[in-house]
């Protein structure tokens, strides 16, 4: 398929090094909302066939709610195509399946995954969010620090261990499965790659590399099932759940539910020391917390693309896409579209309604939002109530990524009153 010459290139992943594209993404919205994008040889991953980029908001939300059409199951989730012999594994995952097969493991896993279940953790999570900012505060050089190092990492991945029942010993395993798993494309925080039969990488996500992480969740609901405790792995050992299951949901609990939280948090953060008087705002009691959260979510969201693989001929947005083809959806890009939302490079944190696609939509709509919002939000109470207004003390770093929208260093000044 021809790429049109002023179809702007929303692939590569070191453009979202600098930022999220905003100005393309507007382009493709008003002129292209399905775009063809090539998929070339970048890093030394190989190319691959192209895929349709979708912009718009309406035909994200079509996308993400029609399985029937646009599978999760065909070539799984990502951008770039898993290795065929790994398509069964990862087959595995909720991620990976469509409806009914989809739904039934789901509401096995939202018994034990309930909203109470997560209130009750709200406690701890308040107790680990003043602590972590009171440490950043006394740890401060020259009145600044790095908030991904000292706050946003530690508060997303010990809060989901806390969840999940992981013992304080094993925690740093979690951390490093997660950079290894999402910070592939990054140079920074890649690991080596490892070489296939072929000689070319294979995925990090590949099942003959993530054994690990399997074997510690076999082990992990083993212990559980001996030694139950109020925590999700005890609930999923006692759900039924296959063994290839639980490894599976582990999988994606551990990254999914620490990087949504790893890289809205910062992402959050960033958005209001560049808004001082939305800040202010919060701070002053002026705007619901909830609603700034979703606010803050709308324009930081945690993911920037989900794949599907169209199941049969069909039409988006005037464009004909064929059985096989991949269809991917930009979150940012539907969260700033101007038929949804009014003004929306304005942070609104009072904004209602707020249709915001972070956590996805349909059949797929994230299983953790409930505990993500409740993360965010006692962070954002936490910071208001001890810590000066957010001020950055240096430039941020972003991950060098396509999927996930991830602030790698955050400098800010952390000294000074509250508010």
């Amino acid at each position: 398929m021809d790429h049109a010459a002023d179809v702007p290139d929303v692939f590569d992943p070191r453009i979202y090094a600098e930022g999220i594209p905003h100005d393309s993404y507007r382009l493709l919205r008003d002129h292209h909302p399905v775009a063809w994008q090539p998929e070339p040889e970048i890093q030394g991953w190989p190319a691959g066939p192209g895929f349709w980029a979708v912009t718009r908001h309406a035909d994200v939300v079509r996308v993400l709610r029609d399985h029937r059409t646009y599978s999760s199951r065909l070539g799984a989730t990502q951008i770039r195509d898993p290795d065929p012999a790994d398509l069964p594994f990862l087959r595995r995952t909720m991620l990976n399946q469509d409806p009914p097969e989809h739904g039934g493991l789901r509401r096995l896993v939202s018994r034990a995954f309930t909203p109470a279940r997560v209130d009750a953790f709200a406690g701890r999570v308040r107790e680990r969010a003043r602590a972590l900012l009171a440490a950043a505060r006394e740890g401060a050089e020259d009145g600044a620090a790095d908030l991904v190092r000292t706050v946003t990492d530690e508060y997303a991945l010990l809060n989901l261990t806390d969840l999940l029942g992981v013992p304080a010993a094993d925690r740093a395993l979690l951390l490093e499965w997660t950079v290894r798993i999402i910070g592939y494309q990054d140079p920074e925080d890649a690991p080596a790659p490892v070489p296939g039969p072929d000689g070319k990488p294979r995925n990090p996500r590949s099942p003959a590399l993530l054994g690990e992480m399997f074997a510690y969740a076999r082990e992990l609901a083993a212990h559980k099932g001996a030694h139950p405790g109020d925590d999700l792995m005890t609930a999923l050992a006692e759900a039924g759940l296959e063994p290839a299951e639980l490894e599976m949901f582990f999988f994606l609990l551990t990254v999914a539910g620490n990087d949504t939280v790893r890289s809205a948090a910062p992402g959050g953060l960033l958005a209001l020391a560049h808004a001082p008087d939305a800040y202010r705002r919060l701070a002053g009691g002026r705007v619901p917390v909830d609603r700034a959260v979703d606010e803050l979510l709308r324009v930081h969201p945690p993911v920037l693309s989900f794949r599907r693989t169209a199941a049969v001929d069909t039409e988006l947005a005037g464009r004909p896409v064929r059985a096989g083809d991949k269809v991917v959806v930009f979150h940012a890009s539907a969260n700033h579209d101007e038929r949804v939302f009014t003004d929306p490079a304005r942070l609104d944190l009072g904004r209602t309604p707020n249709p915001h696609v972070s956590f996805g939509d349909g059949p797929h709509v994230c299983l953790g939002a409930h505990f993500a919002r409740l993360q965010l939000r006692i962070l954002y109470e936490e910071w208001c109530a001890s810590m000066p207004a957010p001020e950055l003390a240096g430039p941020p770093r972003r991950l060098v990524s396509n999927f996930i929208n991830g602030i790698t260093r955050l400098p800010v000044r952390v000294s000074g009153p509250a508010r």
